[in-house]
């Protein structure tokens, strides 16, 4: 702090107090001087303090991972609205292959002076990648808000999903319908959501004196295509029910199925997670995992507006029941199944 201030008051020939002054939003400082103080702190890279920043004070950044997967055009719009009813605007950033990074945005809006940032779907999820661009947020005391699960050593208040819930539902409900060879289907080994999932699949699995072996686990990218090919597999393993860690996956599981010369669900049901828009009117009607969107969504913009006002708020996660919205993609499971 009083490095910041010798080296903003040098840059405008003013004393060290006088720029203490504009900081703190104290009187006696001409208009002038203020305005100097201040594109003094914006060239040398400061962050101006939330109250000075005028409307880029007034900007938020909302980082997803992509629009194709319905469920994040979904949580932006909740989002979206729960910050305008507290005026702020969000600046929508999607990550693109090749193209636009995480890290490349979260520059571009430090350029900006937004107010703080939601993250859902972030590398900060991933415990393989590189997250020196969290830290460089944190060194900036920006405020954070993480959806779903994150490495541990981060500590952002974040909001989830209850993931030992949603899969302990899932494997609950199959099991309900006689499946006893079930097949799991993730995304990436280092995925932490998908991590979780699987401890919870293992413990209820043995809970329940079911096995679940490596053979019935199977990693993918989170597309149709990569449910397609990880559920072929399992299918061709006998499994007569697959569960899945988002609705994506399950559409390429039943493409899989019905590739294999298969129904669903007579001969493979499918579970989903997501719940995400227009599982109801797929062919057939998904069953699936309802993520509770509104309320986590508007959950993630209490906890940063909070920290924007200078409030307290715990690096804790915050967790949100999920419901099981069963529709038609599952059945009993097939006559004689093992």
């Amino acid at each position: 702090m009083t490095r910041r201030l010798a080296e903003v008051a040098k840059k405008v020939g003013v004393s060290e107090a006088t720029v203490s002054r504009v900081l703190n939003g104290k009187p006696g400082v001409s208009d002038a001087t203020r305005e100097a103080v201040l594109t003094a702190l914006d060239v040398l890279g400061y962050e101006r303090p939330s109250r000075l920043r005028g409307d880029r004070g007034r900007l938020v950044g909302l980082v997803l991972p992509e629009l194709q997967n319905p469920i994040f055009p979904a949580f932006a719009e909740v989002v979206g609205g729960a910050l305008a009813e507290r005026g702020f605007t969000s600046v929508l950033c999607t990550r693109t292959v090749g193209g636009v990074s995480e890290a490349d945005y979260v520059d571009l809006l430090l350029q900006q002076h937004v107010s703080g940032i939601v993250f859902a779907g972030g590398l900060y999820a991933q415990a393989n990648a590189s997250h020196a661009h969290y830290e460089r947020v944190r060194e900036r005391g920006l405020p954070i808000v993480l959806v779903n699960a994150a490495v541990e050593r981060l500590r952002f208040p974040q909001v989830s999903c209850d993931d030992v819930a949603s899969a302990e539902m899932a494997l609950a409900h199959l099991l309900a319908l006689g499946h006893r060879r079930v097949g799991i289907l993730l995304g990436s080994p280092d995925h932490l959501p998908s991590r979780r999932k699987l401890a919870a699949f293992r413990a209820f699995a043995e809970e329940k004196g079911l096995e679940l072996g490596p053979e019935q686990v199977e990693h993918a990218m989170f597309s149709i295509e990569g449910g397609h090919a990880a559920a072929a597999r399992l299918v061709r393993r006998g499994v007569t029910g697959i569960v899945c860690a988002s609705d994506v996956l399950a559409l390429g599981a039943i493409r899989a199925a019905r590739r294999a010369g298969l129904s669903v669900p007579e001969d493979v049901s499918v579970v989903g997670y997501d719940d995400s828009a227009l599982m109801n009117c797929t062919d057939p009607p998904l069953t699936t995992v309802r993520q509770p969107i509104e309320a986590m969504g508007r959950a993630a913009v209490e906890l940063l507006v909070s920290q924007i006002r200078a409030l307290a708020v715990p690096g804790d996660e915050l967790l949100f029941e999920p419901e099981l919205v069963v529709r038609s993609s599952t059945g009993p499971a097939p006559a004689g199944a093992a």
